[in-house]
């Protein structure tokens, strides 16, 4: 996925690591995000339209490219980014005129965990030139800079939403790009047909990605060129949500490509080890 973003480290966020600090951002409402053993993060209960909570998520804002040329305007707008009021945010593509808009929503500076798991469930959209991502981010990101903050993508479809990448990207010898770990398949059904559990779990050494039951790809320093000494996930996270607009991985859009496209997420949960 896309790796920029913007803004500074504050002194305000929850940290999960080593101990269980965003209780207070918890919402109870929503029994079906319940899971023993696991924090809800957020169950996005509230009233249609309604803007997300703003101790709980950060946007990332601009018409950059972000890396991959994308087209996309990312807004702060809740007509991107906002409460259904059925239990989901729900992150709005939308065409305008010539251009997009879209957002980029993320826990920087608000939450971030080392070890554990992280889930989500998320009904992804489907259209030609589309590239919606649930991932990760080195919270160290303004300071080293990319890649050697690393990169986790949980999950990422294109276009049609019938097939998904996942997997990592890390610094590598000698060159200021990365090397990609990267898992690509063909899901049963598209998934754009319905909600399903994506989810991240991090141990010292290794990450380990999958979707409801099954898990997708593991990776530990032995997949990278250098191993070790190039191996920079033992360290905080926080998370990323967006849709991206056309660029150099899914092509351009067509006059198919349903506007809005909207990726639902129903419930974030987390477990810290």
């Amino acid at each position: 996925m896309a790796h920029r973003s913007n803004g500074s480290e504050s002194d305000g966020r929850s940290t999960a690591e080593g101990g269980v600090d965003a209780t207070s951002t918890t919402s109870a409402s929503n029994t079906a995000a319940a899971k023993p053993g696991y924090t809800v993060y957020d169950d996005f209960s509230g009233t249609a339209g309604d803007a997300l909570a703003d101790d709980r998520w950060s946007h990332d804002v601009g018409r950059t490219g972000w890396g991959n040329n994308e087209k996309q305007d990312y807004t702060d707008s809740t007509e991107n980014s906002s409460l259904d009021g059925q239990g989901h945010m729900v992150i709005n593509a939308m065409r305008n005129g010539d251009g997009y808009t879209s957002a980029r929503v993320t826990t920087k500076d608000k939450f971030e965990f080392t070890y554990g798991r992280v889930e989500a469930r998320i009904e992804m959209p489907a259209g030609a030139g589309l590239h919606p991502a649930f991932w990760m981010l080195g919270t160290d990101l303004d300071s080293v800079g990319w890649p050697l903050s690393g990169e986790i993508d949980i999950m990422e479809t294109l276009n049609q939403a019938d097939q998904y990448h996942t997997g990592i990207h890390a610094p590598q010898p000698n060159s200021l790009t990365s090397q990609k770990v990267d898992a690509g398949g063909i899901p049963p059904e598209p998934l754009s047909e319905g909600f399903h559990t994506y989810w991240v779990e991090r141990s010292p050494g290794r990450v380990t990605t999958g979707i409801d039951d099954t898990t997708l790809a593991t990776v530990t320093p032995a997949d990278l060129v250098g191993g070790d000494d190039y191996w920079v996930f033992d360290k905080p996270f926080f998370l990323l949500f967006n849709v991206a607009v056309a660029g150099d991985w899914p092509g351009p859009t067509d006059n198919s490509t349903p506007f809005p496209a909207t990726m639902a997420v129903d419930w974030v949960r987390y477990r810290t080890d």
